[in-house]
Formats: C-alpha cells, structure tokens, sequence
C-alpha cells in the first residue's frame, strides 16, 4: 500500500528578547524557537493497522520529519492513540456486518457496510509529556455508491499540574458538511489550547491550536488530515498524529 505523504512546514525563529522587569522573568524568551505550523496528510492503513508520522524540533530550531509508519493498531505511539482505536473497535455495525477499518485493496470495488476510523494530532514537550491533543471517531454506512449516514465526534485532552494550573481547553468546535445520503462526509474538528502554569504563569506565553480533518468516502475509504500550530516552541518538542 503507497504511504505517499505530503507534509509542511512553517518555523519562524523570534529573536531573543530581553528580559522584561516586574514579574516577566518566568517567561523563557531567550530559548523560545518562535511559532510553528505543520500540516501533514496520511493515507488511512488497512482494517486492524495505524499509520502515524511524528515531527520533532532539532537543536537548532529547524523541523525534523520522522518517516510514515505502518503498525499494527495496538502498537501505535501514545496510549492516546491506542484509547481511540480500541474505542472505534468496540461499536457493532447497525447493520450487522463486520466492521471494517480505512480504506479497501486498490482494486476499486465498492464496499457497502459499516466503517470505522480514528485519528489523533498531539504535540509532545521535550520530557515527551503530550502537552495538548485532538481525537476524532467516525462510523459510516456505505451502500449503493453513497454514504448512507455518517458520523464523526472530536474529543480533547490536555495536560494539567498541581494546584490547577497547565494547559487547558479554551474552545472547541467539530463540523461536519454532511451526515446522511452523501457522496462523501466531511468533518473539521478544531481545539485552541492556554497554558498558565509553572513555565508561565501569566498564562499569556503559550497556545497551541490543533486542526483535523476527516473525509469519509462512499467506497469505504478514508482521509486524515492535520494541521498544528503553537505560538512558542522548543528544541525537543514533537507532533505526533495518525489514524487507524
């Protein structure tokens, strides 16, 4: 199966700033490797499997793209990622039949029945705690070459410290263009993420904004897209995401 993956991205290192007096000095500007953005596009593996791609920020500020695996579901990186397809495995298709999981052999058959896929988009920090993560499910009915009912939810999770601080859900929101009767279901799912905590108490440092997107077609297959962006990032920090 091709693991053709197109992947981008935007670094842009800020110049060290000085100090500021009166209650800045938390704020770590001399280390700061400035806002980041990626995108990146996956193919979505065969029923039981999990593509994932992770892209970590070298010594020197600069974006270091890891290769496109394919692993078993239940050996994908993160238990995040593991949760969500065991999760999009437990459900049993309203029709009865076996579900299956991403997209079909290349042969071009259409397939009618019930279809799961997962994904996830998570930004790990040096220690690889996962800072901030977005997660998507669908299921989706095919049958004579439409999408006869769609349906994909979006969750969020996000790392927190002591004495109620760390990162936390500023919004959400997860549309979705069409749900019953399509040629293919779209949905965006997007999560904007603070920070107010040991690293920053002001709480106006930090901010990373996850986007995914999922394309569930009428032959059984599917799309994962994925896009991160953070307003401060450091040597050492990753984006982890895939789909299963």
């Amino acid at each position: 199966m091709a693991l053709g993956t197109m992947l981008a991205a935007v670094l842009t290192v800020m110049a060290p700033a000085a100090r500021a007096a009166g209650g800045d000095e938390a704020r770590p500007t001399e280390r700061s490797c400035g806002t980041l953005r990626l995108t990146g596009s996956l193919p979505v593996p065969p029923a039981g499997m999990a593509v994932e791609r992770e892209v970590s920020i070298g010594a020197v500020c600069t974006a270091r793209y890891g290769t496109v695996r394919m692993v078993p579901a239940g050996k994908a990186e993160g238990a995040a990622a593991r949760t969500m397809a065991a999760a999009s495995g437990t459900k049993k298709a309203a029709s009865g039949a076996k579900a299956t999981s991403g997209a079909k052999a290349t042969s071009g058959a259409k397939a009618d029945g019930t279809h799961r896929v997962s994904s996830w988009n998570e930004m790990y920090d040096c220690c690889n705690i996962r800072m901030t993560g977005l997660y998507t499910a669908s299921e989706w009915t095919t049958g004579g070459s439409r999408v006869a009912a769609a349906s994909t939810g979006a969750t969020q999770q996000f790392n927190r410290e002591p004495w109620n601080a760390g990162w936390s859900l500023v919004s959400a929101r997860s549309d979705t263009d069409c749900s019953a009767d399509c040629a293919v279901s779209r949905t965006e799912a997007h999560a904007d993420f603070g920070y107010r905590g040991i690293f920053d108490p002001t709480g106006s440092w930090y901010a990373n904004t996850h986007h995914s997107y999922v394309d569930l077609a009428a032959d059984g297959t599917a799309s994962c897209r994925f896009d991160v962006e953070a307003r401060h990032t450091f040597a050492g920090w990753n984006w982890r995401h895939g789909c299963a």
